[in-house]
């Protein structure tokens, strides 16, 4: 049976195929599918580190999002069928702000969440502000995480934060945002806790925020 390193090199050199027949081997001879996940979270964090040193580009986290959502939903049935849940290490309640279909950004955000243990409640795209205020009552979400990249997005996410606020729920959770727009200005601006424009930097943010990595 193929290793863990060939396994996360595999998702690494961005090998589809090769990452999920070591995938679909390693359950067929009956290894422990949070194993699995725990490859997937090491692989998350290499690819981050790839993107922070300029060898991944925006193309290249797609691949290795959609590479490691392809093993993910190859896992979660065995997981299911075994009967094992792995305690999240948090919620994450994440969409695209109202005005703005873009979700590429936030997808890659979604992918890393995930293999970094949380539960990820995904909203989609163009996501007024009381479907955010009905999220967070419906899940109590540790961190809210609102991504956009146009400029009007900014103006979103400052009326999504004063919608949380007049809910009453400002104090229950922390808020990121994220996008090619946002800035420490933003941030001011919108009443967030933090930005980034980088996933892998916004999930060490959130891991830190809920005990699970120092920031």
């Amino acid at each position: 049976m193929s290793s863990s390193e060939e396994f996360v090199n595999a998702i690494l050199e961005l090998e589809e195929e090769k990452a999920l027949k070591i995938a679909r081997e390693k359950l067929e001879a009956g290894e422990d599918p949070l194993k699995i996940l725990d490859d997937l979270k090491v692989a998350a964090e290499k690819v981050g580190e790839k993107y922070e040193k300029g060898e991944f580009f925006v193309a290249d986290l797609v691949m290795a999002g959609e590479i490691m959502k392809e093993v993910s939903e190859l896992v979660r049935p065995k997981l299911k069928e075994l009967g094992k849940a792995r305690e999240p290490v948090g919620k994450l309640v994440i969409g695209t702000v109202e005005g703005d279909i873009h979700d590429i950004g936030k997808n890659i955000a979604v992918t890393m969440a995930e293999a970094s243990g949380f539960e990820v409640i995904d909203l989609g795209v163009d996501v007024p502000p009381q479907k955010f205020v009905e999220a967070i009552k419906q899940h109590n979400p540790e961190v809210v995480g609102m991504s956009g990249l146009l400029t009007l997005a900014i103006e979103s996410m400052k009326k999504t934060v004063d919608a949380i606020k007049e809910a009453g729920l400002r104090d229950k959770v922390k808020i990121i945002i994220g996008g090619g727009r946002v800035d420490e200005y933003a941030k001011e601006y919108s009443g967030a806790d933090a930005w980034t424009n980088d996933a892998a930097k916004g999930i060490r943010i959130m891991l830190g925020w809920v005990g699970g990595k120092k920031v």
